[in-house]
């Protein structure tokens, strides 16, 4: 899907941890950050990589994986400015507990962790935008793992797709991701996912175009998904 971009503003600007901090606290953290680039299809950190940094993404989109022995993907989550991915390794300081994979050119800012540390000794109440920022992870497992029972694929994809949307009133939708990557993150084979988008492609609720997914109808993929209409 097209990168949503955060409101102009500084660095920070739209990024939930760091929305109560003064001009100039905000200004400390932008100059702790280091400025990274990642290419399509480039590694940002590895599963049981050390957790070194917080990354705050500018611009992309990074799909967060995990990998199973045999090879094959899980993607938990695609994260999209301006949204930040690594806090859990931060926390405990322990090594990263999934993959994550740019599957757009990023920019980002990664902050260390000692700088993350005395940014949150300093001022306690990040603390509390990082329990809310865990606790929607632990909802989105949890809602995630409830799919895979209640859900049959098709819904699944449905349901992918339209957290994929996000909040876009738009009336059609491009969504920036391959068949092989949503069956990575609905939990089906390539040739089932297949199947689903081409039923919803004769049902006029969606089209693809090559690498893209053109989505025209979100309410339809709602129902389908069984998700409450807006």
């Amino acid at each position: 899907m097209e990168s949503r971009l955060p409101e102009p503003g500084d660095a920070l600007t739209g990024v939930e941890m760091f929305a109560g901090l003064e001009p100039e606290v905000r200004q400390r953290v932008i100059a702790a950050a280091v400025p990274r680039t990642y290419r399509k299809g480039q590694l940002l950190f590895v599963e049981n990589d050390p957790g070194e940094s917080l990354i705050v993404l500018r611009r992309g989109a990074v799909a967060v994986f995990r990998t199973a022995p045999t090879g094959e993907r899980a993607v938990l989550s695609v994260i999209r400015p301006p949204d930040v991915l690594g806090e859990v390794s931060l926390l405990d300081a322990s090594t990263r507990s999934a993959s994550a994979e740019a599957i757009e050119d990023c920019a980002a800012l990664a902050l260390s962790r000692p700088a993350f540390m005395e940014l949150v000794h300093s001022n306690p109440r990040i603390l509390d935008a990082v329990m809310r920022s865990l606790g929607q992870l632990i909802r989105r497992l949890t809602e995630q793992n409830a799919d895979h029972v209640f859900l049959d694929l098709p819904g699944r994809v449905a349901k992918t797709l339209v957290r994929l949307a996000g909040e876009s009133q738009a009336p059609m939708i491009t969504i920036e991701l391959n068949q092989s990557q949503l069956a990575e993150m609905a939990g089906g084979s390539r040739q089932s996912v297949n199947q689903a988008i081409g039923s919803f492609a004769s049902r006029g609720w969606l089209r693809t175009e090559g690498r893209r997914i053109v989505v025209t109808d979100v309410a339809a993929l709602r129902r389908r998904a069984g998700m409450s209409d807006r």
